[in-house]
């Protein structure tokens, strides 16, 4: 009896390594839960919300052992605007640890989409770690065709958040939740292992595995006209660029980086 359950604890805890193991498997899974939650607005993000968010967070396949570890754990990946409107960057890998994700009793998954609202919240994606509820604030994402209807809650929150289990769509505050930069997917996708920092913030040419998510996400929000750049805004307002440079002709220094 203690061997089965010992072999029962070795088998659930290696269930979140085991769900899609490679980086090319999570960005095919990170674009499919796009596309799905998308593509049925009465049930599914705001597209407005989506069009207004600075940076989006989608982690396939978050897993908990109630009676085992008691613990949750998934890897997913973030992805900013890129500067001047001209679509979405490269992504950057990302793990989440521990929060609470709404599961039901015993071993289960859920799939997370976070939209990063404002430059609070963006240059909190930009530390190597953070908490969800800590050093930013998180407000369930409401669900439907128009945010029209949110809570101060919301309006004010640096992040909004939804999960997915069992065909359910909801928001749900990620209170607790731990997100940091998993370094070892970074290298697998782009040769080395650099921060979300110098991933998020740069003009580096995506990888070839995330082409279908960048499209998917440029499919489902505008591209700011060049004279109204909100992710720009954001940006200089992380980096500490001079907003000035905005309105010349100048372009803007790729090379700045946060402090």
């Amino acid at each position: 009896m203690k061997f089965s359950l010992l072999a029962l604890s070795v088998f659930v805890v290696g269930l979140p390594l085991r769900a899609a193991d490679t980086a090319q498997d999570r960005l095919k899974d990170a674009t499919s839960i796009l596309n799905e939650v998308m593509a049925t607005p009465d049930k599914g993000i705001p597209r407005d919300l989506l069009e207004k968010a600075h940076c989006i967070v989608i982690v396939p396949g978050v897993k908990q052992a109630a009676f085992v570890v008691g613990g949750k754990f998934g890897k997913g990946f973030g992805v900013c605007r890129r500067e001047a409107g001209r679509g979405w960057g490269p992504p950057g890998a990302v793990r989440v640890e521990g929060g609470s994700f709404g599961f039901q009793i015993g071993a289960s998954s859920t799939d997370v989409v976070m939209l990063v609202m404002n430059e609070r919240g963006m240059r909190r994606l930009l530390e190597d770690k953070f908490t969800l509820g800590g050093e930013a604030t998180v407000a369930a994402g409401p669900v439907g065709r128009s945010a029209s209807a949110m809570t101060d809650a919301q309006l004010s929150a640096d992040i909004l958040s939804w999960s997915r289990a069992k065909g359910l769509f909801a928001g749900i505050a990620l209170q607790g939740a731990t997100l940091r930069n998993d370094l070892d997917t970074n290298e697998e996708l782009y040769g080395k292992k650099i921060p979300n920092k110098e991933v998020l913030m740069s003009d580096m040419r995506p990888p070839e595995e995330a082409r279908q998510l960048i499209a998917t996400l440029d499919r489902y929000s505008r591209v700011e006209a060049p004279n109204k750049p909100v992710e720009t805004r954001a940006k200089d307002a992380v980096t500490g660029a001079d907003r000035s440079a905005d309105r010349s002709d100048t372009p803007p220094d790729k090379t700045r980086k946060p402090k």
